[in-house]
């Protein structure tokens, strides 16, 4: 039996407005605003230089239930190049792009299929082989059912039988649990592949069958860091091979930079260049998170002198102009210099709020967390948001709260 190769990309989330990026000149904003198109192009791209069987694109095409008309265009035009290349494409709608949303229609090329809102059933012959996809589409933003149950059972065993399920492994509440499943639930029906989508971190959480995240195609704020792209997946009744396809076009990460025996700004601002030109040079175009951590007493008194916010203007002025561009969205000061004359009361509070628990940090910010109207605009805090946030607690209480005498 011969195999099939195909693309597995998820989470495209066109148009996506790139909230809460305050401060970021126009025009690396722009350039930010048109990464998603940037990386969506390069999916495009590199089927068209591959020429795979097909291509799964398992839901939240777009970044909202409005679908803008942008993004449905740049879509349709994305598809019309594969159409020409006669290469079909099959799509999910996800909770972001759920068939209530409100919007105006484009029609599709005829290489693409939208799958409806039951679990149907799409059969395709490739190379002699056939092959039957089995999907849906959100008909609402909140679907909690678990949707599995409505998969049937594969039979014929000379047949490859792919799911496309955009949800999430039940109890992991790491993300909005929408369509929840257990692996269980997908072995048991005896498919060859699980195209997943809707985690935006790519992960492989079964080999047998495949069971796979692609994650999503561009980062869109500093909690999704990493590269990002799709799977180019080959796949036959005995192996899977898969390929990580890159397509970020802005990079956000993390960078963390011991400093000690700092004296001099000019000393400061030319190691920081340098460890930012390195990540760049490596990552492209990044947007990132800057932790200085202070090794000895002469520097943390060095860095005393100014508040923090004058040193993030500084980075960002000395790296304005530079290709690839990098910009510094957050910047921190980790001291891990105590004063031998700390306040004993500041240090009992340290210590207090690093013994807790991730349930006990989750129950002094529960106020916040499941406030009625808070709820809707803020995800639960992660394991990094509830390291972040003690370190940030030790810090305030370390440089704002005075010493005893």
């Amino acid at each position: 039996m011969s195999s099939i190769r195909f693309i597995h990309a998820a989470d495209l989330h066109l148009d996506s407005p790139f909230k809460g990026m305050t401060g970021l000149p126009p025009k690396r904003l722009n350039e930010l605003r048109e990464s998603t198109f940037t990386a969506f192009n390069r999916l495009i791209d590199h089927a068209l230089q591959t020429r795979p069987d097909f291509i799964l694109i398992v839901g939240d095409l777009y970044d909202g239930e409005d679908r803008s008309l942008r993004a449905q265009q740049k879509f349709i035009e994305g598809m019309g190049r594969l159409n020409d290349a006669d290469i079909p494409v099959f799509i999910t709608y996800g909770n972001h792009d759920h068939l209530a949303g409100n919007w105006t229609r484009f029609e599709m090329p005829p290489n693409v299929h939208e799958f409806k809102e039951e679990v149907e059933e799409v059969s395709i012959t490739k190379k002699g082989q056939e092959v039957v996809l089995h999907g849906f589409s959100y008909p609402k933003r909140h679907v909690r059912e678990g949707m599995v149950t409505h998969y049937p059972v594969a039979t014929d065993s000379n047949t490859f039988h792919i799911g496309l399920l955009h949800g999430s492994v039940a109890g992991d509440e790491s993300h909005a649990v929408y369509a929840p499943f257990t692996l269980t639930d997908l072995q048991s029906k005896r498919y060859d592949y699980w195209a997943l989508g809707h985690i935006h971190t790519r992960q492989q959480i079964s080999v047998d069958p495949p069971v796979v995240y692609p994650g999503n195609i561009q980062g869109r704020h500093r909690n999704e860091t990493g590269e990002k792209g799709f799977y180019e997946v080959e796949l036959s009744k005995t192996d899977t091979t898969l390929s990580f396809i890159p397509t970020s076009a802005v990079h956000f990460g993390q960078l963390q930079l011991p400093c000690s025996g700092i004296r001099h700004a000019n000393e400061w601002l030319r190691l920081t260049e340098e460890a930012l030109n390195e990540f760049t040079s490596e990552k492209g175009p990044s947007i990132v998170d800057l932790t200085v951590t202070i090794m000895d007493a002469e520097t943390a008194d060095f860095f005393a002198q100014s508040p923090d916010e004058l040193w993030l203007e500084a980075i960002r002025e000395m790296l304005d102009g530079k290709e690839p561009f990098v910009w510094v969205q957050r910047f921190t000061l980790k001291n891990l210099v105590r004063s031998e004359n700390s306040n004993n009361l500041i240090e009992a509070v340290i210590d207090q709020v690093e013994s807790w628990s991730s349930d006990e940090w989750n129950d002094v910010l529960s106020d916040l967390y499941q406030h009625v109207r808070a709820i809707r605009y803020i995800d639960a805090p992660t394991e990094e948001d509830l390291s972040e946030l003690k370190d940030d607690v030790e810090q305030l209480l370390l440089r704002e709260l005075p010493s005893a005498k």
